[in-house]
């Protein structure tokens, strides 16, 4: 089923509905996905990667110009060293298979989080990869590695608090644009729709600044099995529901 960016089933009910369209997601339910075929929580990781490939890849008939994968929080720490081993590999290894066909296909790709704590050859892949793709437009894919909103605040606050300390800025100057300006996100929409696969129904300190005013979906699809499809269906939804933005309507 194709999609253009206003071509979606249901007609977009308000103007101010974001151009380009940014989703973000939530990519859950890979263990699960493994455990339920007796398999190592790993390989639901390796095929939960292809899914993002197959998804990333379906953007731009979709109309989505912006994509953020949650790819790894500064909660997965907890997680066996070697499932967290075994999630780095992965992504290295998907930044190496895919970055000549991101280049080829316009894919920009760009990384949030904080990379203090990720080994020194994965952190120059991935500015390699930034670096790399840095001039491309036709789909902004944006993977979180070892990212958490509170985590992301935290760090802008003590930039800011920082720059008043040397008297670059007055605190009682601070507002909500040079909170985002320097936040990891700050060159990028905020998302217009959360997407959540895997049945569970929270956040998990993805975006929460950013998706202040975005709209929520939780699937019950485990991610390894959500496809472009599934992401049509939810962007046809999405089209139909009215954003007021804190507003009331004419």
């Amino acid at each position: 089923m194709g999609h253009g960016r206003r071509g979606h089933a249901v007609a977009a009910k308000d103007s101010r509905l974001a151009d380009p369209l940014h989703v973000a997601i939530i990519m859950d339910g890979n263990g699960r996905w493994a455990t339920r075929r007796g398999l190592p929580r790993i390989f639901g990781h390796r095929q939960g990667a292809q899914r993002a490939k197959a998804v990333v890849e379906a953007c731009p008939r979709l109309g989505v110009s912006h994509i953020t994968l949650y790819a790894f929080s500064t909660e997965n720490w907890k997680r066996s060293t070697d499932e967290v081993v075994g999630l780095f590999t992965i992504l290295s290894r998907y930044i190496r298979r895919e970055a000549d066909r991101f280049h080829q296909e316009g894919t920009r790709v760009r990384f949030v989080g904080d990379r203090s704590r990720l080994e020194p050859k994965l952190r120059a892949l991935m500015g390699w990869i930034e670096e790399r793709t840095r001039d491309n437009t036709r789909t902004n894919l944006t993977i979180a590695v070892n990212y958490g909103g509170r985590d992301e605040m935290l760090r802008a606050a003590r930039e800011l608090a920082a720059s008043a300390v040397r008297g670059e800025i007055d605190a009682d100057d601070i507002d909500e644009a040079m909170i985002a300006g320097r936040l990891d996100t700050r060159d990028l929409p905020d998302p217009d729709l959360v997407i959540r696969t895997g049945g569970e129904t929270r956040i998990s300190n993805f975006l929460p600044w950013q998706s202040a005013y975005a709209e929520y979906e939780f699937s019950p699809v485990l991610w390894p099995d959500f496809t472009p499809a599934h992401l049509g269906e939810i962007l046809d939804r999405f089209q139909g529901r009215e954003r007021r933005f804190g507003a009331i309507p004419a």
